[in-house]
């Protein structure tokens, strides 16, 4: 049964060029919204807070502060509304899932910055 589920994922579902990134980094997100007939491309800025899954269950977490308030939001890997993922910043975190985020507020909740 796994057999078949990796053939039909392997056959039908494109998978998209994206860049390697992971916890810490700051990404920009670019998606298509439909809103009737009227597609617009939008945003979503903000640094990794986990990658999780496998193939093509594999989805990422995103974590932006909107004023004093955080905003998650959460991305499959393969979701055909993306359009292009750019990496900011490169981020150095010691955990793969960094939860301990989002207590953190002001100059505590900044990241230390490789530079690459």
């Amino acid at each position: 049964m796994e057999s078949l589920i990796k053939f039909v994922q392997d056959e039908f579902v494109t998978k998209k060029e994206i860049p390697t990134f992971k916890s810490g980094d700051t990404i920009t997100v670019y998606y298509e919204i439909r809103e009737g007939e009227k597609v617009r491309t939008q945003f979503f800025k903000g640094v990794v807070i986990q990658i999780k899954g496998t193939g093509l269950t594999k989805t990422f977490t995103i974590r932006k502060m909107s004023g004093t308030i955080g905003i998650e939001r959460i991305f499959p890997f393969n979701l055909p509304a993306i359009q292009k993922i750019e990496i900011n910043k490169r981020g150095r975190v010691r955990r793969s899932r960094i939860y301990y985020f989002r207590e953190l507020r002001g100059k505590k909740a900044r990241i230390k910055e490789i530079n690459r």
